[in-house]
């Protein structure tokens, strides 16, 4: 790390005192962002962290439907996302006419919506989940029939762990559903001692040669508590760098693509959002009471 990044590092947690702001960090995030966060997790624990906010704002150093999610649980707060255009290719190919058609083709589904998802999407499902929680929230309905959106990698996975019908929608993370099971074999070769954790969001036929299918923050268990040594890790780059952190006696091979989102926040747009409150999210009455419902009920059966 440089001066000029250290210097504004300083200036950030100086200025988090003077604005009695938190700011939260998704795993993804470029390792300096780390440095001036008060709390680095995946997208349950964010949520769930959003909850406890004591602070007057909160600063989200992710993408817009995280920043939307902390809006949703604390609608007294000012929540800045550092920058506008940090949104989720996966969040907008799923839409409230896509999922009302859906309902309406199978009305004894319940909705389960994956966290990656705009609020008004969220607004009009049942429950949310995470990559974390996703089958435990599906086991834990009565309905057989699920309705999951938007990832149909993460609904495949699901359909693979559940006696429940799947329904998907057809949306997927263009990071991870662009990993390829071929090029991971050869990946495997090269490292044979290494085990595979991969992301459920990735598709299928990698899954199946994987040795633990985790969410990110499951990823850092399965990590901590393997008696392996090595890994290749399969899902967004920045998280083989939160893990070398993480867990800095093992070693981490790098099987990722980087998420181009993820990495559009950095030092100077965290210090110009505690300075200006650029960029304020704001979420409609309406869309966000239902959607508040959907978030405490994942957080209730989870």
């Amino acid at each position: 790390m440089n001066n000029h990044q250290q210097e504004q590092i300083e200036r950030i947690i100086k200025l988090k005192k003077e604005k009695n702001a938190i700011i939260l960090v998704h795993n993804y995030q470029e390792p300096e962002i780390y440095k001036v966060g008060d709390f680095i997790g995946d997208s349950l624990e964010l949520s769930r962290k959003a909850m406890q906010v004591e602070e007057d704002v909160i600063v989200f150093c992710g993408v817009k439907f995280m920043a939307e999610t902390a809006k949703i649980l604390n609608p007294a707060k000012k929540v800045i996302l550092p920058n506008l255009e940090a949104t989720c290719s996966m969040a907008d190919m799923s839409d409230v006419p896509g999922l009302l058609k859906l309902k309406a083709e199978h009305p004894d589904a319940a909705v389960v919506c994956y966290i990656n998802t705009n609020a008004d999407v969220k607004a009009h499902s049942d429950v949310i989940c995470t990559s974390a929680n996703a089958l435990k929230i599906v086991e834990s309905l009565p309905n057989e029939k699920i309705i999951f959106l938007p990832d149909k990698n993460l609904a495949a996975y699901l359909q693979s762990r559940t006696k429940k019908q799947i329904i998907p929608y057809e949306a997927y993370c263009y990071i991870h559903n662009a990993l390829d099971a071929s090029l991971l074999k050869d990946f495997k070769n090269q490292y044979p001692k290494a085990k595979v954790i991969a992301h459920p969001e990735s598709p299928m036929e990698l899954l199946k040669i994987s040795d633990y299918v985790r969410g990110t923050s499951g990823m850092i268990k399965a990590a901590q508590e393997s008696d392996a040594k090595e890994f290749i890790m399969v899902t967004e780059c920045g998280m083989a760098e939160k893990l070398r952190l993480e867990v800095p006696e093992k070693q981490f091979h790098s099987f990722c693509n980087i998420c181009s989102y993820m990495k559009m926040t950095n030092l100077f747009l965290v210090e110009r959002a505690l300075t200006k409150f650029q960029y304020e999210i704001n979420v409609p009455d309406d869309i966000a009471i239902n959607a508040r419902k959907a978030i405490e009920k994942m957080l209730e059966l989870s």
